[in-house]
């Protein structure tokens, strides 16, 4: 029988792979001469003996610049000059690290982000990035890579919908110390960069193209990697009595599913990644007003996060156990939809009333969990969601809110998001009593308290005696204009986080 894929799934295919990877970079063990522009550093306490060389090969131009500017080397603060006649560099670039210590693996991919952006606008084809002794230590392999890794997340496009797409990229090549090890820490980060451009393409795309039937198929491509997907379809969502998650997309032609994609390389007890999936939220009955709306494509990040830390995870080859669990619908108005006022038994045994139509991703992540526990007795499990507005409003867009009773797995995830620039604030449980319900044994919003920790103290309901821990990425998931090392559109927010928790605990 001949397989018919939609024009969208090729699209969206073509898409993944074109963005995969469109800067290159090469490592060397000393400085290209021959690029158009060199990029070379320098620390607050002037502690990188190759900055005085590079300043003798240039007759003494850069610390002129210096002297001149009163460039004191703060982090990430750059001095450009136009490079001597005598050699073949077109310009120079001083790039301040800040305090030597203080320099590590997250600054340098934020640095790498912004310092390509940079030769991007200046249109630059070719650059030589003299990393041997940045910052006065002898193998700054691990900042290289990072640096590297930056940049090319920050070179991440989609832009399958332009007439004209923007195909400029820049060749590097970096001098390092220890070549190999540079090579290898790099070939870590690709896979997990493989990962994230995967939750951003899923997330950045529009909402018609990308539905939960769509999702589902492009999990299915991952399978040639080696990871296990099973896919429940509306009647048997129903049929294990999973009426929360059936419930939310009912208002949907294609109705919802629960996607699991398990990549188990170890026979350790599973660690679970539960992630929400809903690829458009009009709110239901209680719609959503206002710009905020045309956002909604990306209220499925969280799966998107889970999916890639899935692929991230195969690709590295971890020594590790991880199930991704993927609840997924659109939350759409129709005559079938869930009513306000409406009671919905989850597959845990609890009823909930659905006070407000537009607090949906508890009410799927509730089955989810439940799945979960019930089908992989995980030895951990960490929900991810792009949850609440209380969240936004409490936190910002610059950190994600993690809320659980564990202190040692908020500790190491907190910990892991500071690595990598994916933040993490603690916000408390409580207020479970305001979850009370007259008719049900819950009500799905809370009558008082602050939003993102009733909607926490929800899902903790559904945790059992699992280790749990919730994270509310609501505001982290899409950006309209590129920053440090994130392009506009989807950010990929999660998959850094969870495979730089998942590979070093």
């Amino acid at each position: 029988m001949k397989r018919i894929i939609k024009a969208s799934s090729i699209a969206l295919a073509l898409s993944m792979c074109m963005n995969a990877q469109a800067a290159d970079f090469n490592f060397s063990s000393k400085v290209d001469n021959n690029a158009n522009t060199l990029v070379v550093f320098y620390s607050q306490d002037g502690k990188n003996s190759q900055f005085k060389s590079l300043n003798k090969q240039l007759d003494g131009q850069l610390q002129r610049v210096i002297d001149i500017e009163n460039f004191t080397g703060d982090y990430a603060k750059v001095a450009q000059l136009i490079a001597p006649s005598k050699s073949n560099y077109s310009r120079v670039l001083i790039v301040g690290t800040g305090i030597s210590k203080e320099f590590d693996k997250a600054k340098a991919a934020k640095l790498g982000g912004n310092i390509h952006a940079k030769l991007i606008a200046a249109k630059v084809d070719t650059a030589s990035v003299a990393f041997d002794d940045v910052i006065g230590v002898s193998n700054n392999a691990l900042l290289a890579a990072n640096f590297a890794h930056g940049a090319n997340l920050r070179d991440h496009r989609f832009e399958k919908y332009k007439q004209n797409p923007n195909t400029q990229t820049v060749s590097y090549t970096f001098d390092v110390t220890n070549t190999k090890q540079t090579k290898a820490n790099y070939k870590q980060l690709e896979s997990i960069q493989a990962g994230v451009f995967l939750a951003r393409d899923l997330t950045t795309e529009v909402a018609t193209e990308m539905t939960p039937i769509e999702f589902v198929n492009a999990a299915k491509e991952l399978t040639s990697l080696g990871i296990k997907i099973t896919v429940l379809e509306p009647e048997q969502i129903k049929k294990l009595g999973m009426g929360a998650l059936e419930a939310v997309g009912r208002g949907s032609k294609q109705g919802s599913r629960l996607l699991i994609a398990h990549y188990e390389g170890s026979s350790d007890a599973p660690i679970a990644l539960v992630g929400k999936g809903i690829t458009f939220d009009s709110g239901g009955y209680s719609i959503k007003t206002g710009s905020s709306i045309a956002r909604m494509k990306s209220d499925m990040a969280g799966a998107a996060a889970v999916l890639g830390t899935i692929k991230a995870m195969a690709l590295t080859k971890a020594d590790k156990n991880v199930v991704g669990v993927m609840a997924m619908a659109a939350n759409m108005v129709s005559e079938f939809s869930v009513a306000p006022g409406d009671v919905l038994r989850t597959a845990e045994g609890l009823s909930v009333e659905v006070v407000n139509t537009d607090a949906e991703g508890r009410l799927v992540l509730s089955d989810a969990m439940w799945y979960a526990r019930e089908y992989y007795k995980p030895e951990i499990m960490v929900d991810i969601a792009t949850l609440t507005g209380a969240k936004v409003r409490a936190l910002g867009n610059e950190y994600a809110a993690i809320i659980s009773d564990d202190d040692t797995l908020v500790t190491q995830l907190t910990y892991a998001g500071k690595q990598v620039n994916e933040n993490l604030w603690r916000l408390p449980l409580g207020y479970k009593d305001t979850l009370k319900s007259d008719i049900a044994d819950l009500s799905n919003v809370g009558s008082s308290g602050p939003g993102a920790t009733t909607a926490a103290s929800f899902l903790e309901s559904f945790a059992g005696d699992t280790r749990w821990v919730h994270i509310d990425m609501a505001g982290n998931a899409l950006i309209t204009q590129g920053k440090d090392e994130l392009s506009p559109g989807g950010t990929g927010f999660g998959v850094r986080l969870f495979s730089e928790w998942l590979l070093a605990n």
